[in-house]
């Protein structure tokens, strides 16, 4: 109730400062219109004053939006952010080679100010030139370090996959929230940050989960899509200070658990994340320009632990979803772990290459679910591209949406379907086109991780249950509209259960 009012008092406050600006913008328009600049910037839709092409946006779907712009202004076009202009890349080709072949150039992380309020430019995922790449580098080799993508991680998913089985077992087939299933890829996280899982009733844990739950929700609203248009006009806004709140509620359980991390370090024995990074921190203490100072080490635990826990978590549950909505394709896979996993023993990684359709059938729940459909990018240089100089610090948006929904890669892109990544002979196919942890140096850097995560998870549940819609539902009636979040979720209302 409190989150309503915040967003209708938001609302009101938002109305009245814009027609202000809107005011404002039209004078400023016209004193400025003859002004010509240097740059050559792709062709795109004819912006209005103070709102530039949001009139064109769906702006809890931008993607889908910019997709059908595509069709009409090619692979490179311009698109106005309110008042900011941003470059638009589609399709594998473009975006490859910006991203990959044009990597220096393209790698900077564009300022968004919500990230900028929660972050300061520190951690690994929204900062931008030598402070991401430190970070990243660091954070690579810390979490391989850990084991990340090899057998130690393995039996720490596998012994995970037991207490989420037992956790789904508890409901005894009665029906429960789809977000239930959050908790076991979540606790790989933890443990890989922390040292060790936490139990599902633990109430810290369930408190972090809570708050990283809201926090993802608010990350998607359309307030705080106006927050970060307009930034200036914050005062009379509410979600992004919500927001903020809940942030500092999470960062106080990480700083917490890294002084203790600190008080007690043994640099000859390091098994957790934070204890990597503080062990950093103290090895460049005497350092003043170093890089791994409070600050950042705080920023990148907290990057680690919202990537960490959203995007493995919220695949799985559309895993879960499209095996209900697809029963033929549940039996097939069923069929098929039944007939690899002699005795019922549980899964392993090395099984997906024994299990060609499972290993299709999670591919394209990734596609199909299109997590994450672009995080925009900036140009850390001017640079000239396919025939247009753009200047440094411009907003780039990779559409990987486009990617993942063309025509030209996937029979049937805006349809489930496995058979996008078997051949007539049903055997697996990678595809160039299969996009979903992005592509160059901002690939997801636990990309390893969660493809590990899925496969155990998602056979391993298929082995132990069949899911199916609540009683009374049927599989025609399940919705598969995306709730736009900060990542692309099932709707939050949709329950399931397990026999």
């Amino acid at each position: 109730m409190a989150n309503l009012f915040y967003f209708i008092t938001d609302s009101v406050s938002i109305g009245l400062t814009l027609s202000t600006l809107l005011v404002l913008t039209f004078l400023m328009h016209f004193i400025t219109r003859r002004k010509k600049t240097p740059y050559n910037f792709p062709p795109g839709p004819a912006p209005l004053p103070l709102i530039g092409n949001l009139h064109l946006l769906d702006i809890r779907r931008q993607d889908l939006s910019l997709l059908k712009l595509s069709e009409k202004y090619g692979p490179i076009f311009t698109i106005h952010l309110g008042t900011n202009k941003a470059i638009v890349l589609t399709g594998l080709e473009t975006i490859k080679e910006a991203l990959v072949e044009g990597a220096d150039v393209f790698s900077d992380r564009a300022f968004l100010p919500i990230f900028h309020a929660i972050q300061r430019g520190n951690g690994v995922f929204f900062a931008s030139g030598e402070m991401w790449r430190t970070t990243r580098r660091f954070t690579m080799s810390s979490m391989r370090n850990l084991g990340m993508g090899k057998k130690q991680i393995e039996d720490k998913i596998i012994e995970e996959l037991q207490f989420l089985t037992g956790k789904v077992e508890s409901y005894k087939g009665r029906q429960f929230k789809l977000r239930e299933f959050a908790c076991g890829p979540t606790n790989i996280t933890f443990a890989m940050l922390f040292g060790n899982r936490f139990d599902y009733n633990d109430p810290i844990y369930m408190n972090l989960l809570d708050l990283i739950d809201e926090i993802v929700i608010l990350l998607g609203s359309p307030y705080l899509q106006l927050f970060n248009l307009y930034p200036m006009f914050s005062i009379f806004m509410r979600t992004h200070k919500i927001i903020l709140e809940k942030i500092d509620e999470v960062c106080k359980v990480l700083k917490t658990d890294i002084q203790a991390k600190r008080n007690k370090i043994d640099v000859n024995c390091l098994y957790t994340f934070i204890e990597t990074i503080v062990a950093k921190q103290e090895e460049e203490r005497t350092n003043k320009d170093t890089l791994f100072h409070e600050d950042n080490v705080v920023a990148t635990v907290l990057d680690l632990v919202m990537a960490g826990t959203e995007t493995t978590s919220t695949t799985v549950q559309w895993g879960i979803l499209l095996m209900m909505k697809y029963p033929e394709v549940q039996k097939k896979v069923q069929k098929e772990i039944d007939s690899v996993l002699e005795s019922g023993r549980l899964p392993r990684f090395e099984d997906r290459n024994a299990m060609p359709y499972s290993n299709a059938v999670i591919h394209e729940v990734q596609r199909f679910a299109n997590l994450i459909p672009h995080i925009p990018h900036a140009t850390a240089t001017d640079t000239n591209f396919k025939g247009y100089y753009i200047p440094k610090g411009t907003t780039v948006i990779p559409l990987l949406t486009s990617v993942l929904y063309d025509k030209r890669h996937w029979e049937t892109p805006l349809q489930f379907n496995p058979n996008h990544f078997l051949d007539s002979e049903g055997k697996f196919v990678k595809k160039e086109a299969f996009v979903p942890f992005s592509t160059g140096r901002r690939l997801c850097l636990g990309e390893s991780l969660a493809k590990m995560e899925l496969f155990i998870f998602f056979t391993g549940l298929l082995q132990k249950f069949t899911f199916t819609p609540p009683d009374g539902m049927k599989e025609c009636q399940l919705d598969l509209d995306a709730d736009p979040c900060f990542t692309l979720r099932p709707q939050p209302h949709l329950e399931c259960c397990a026999k």
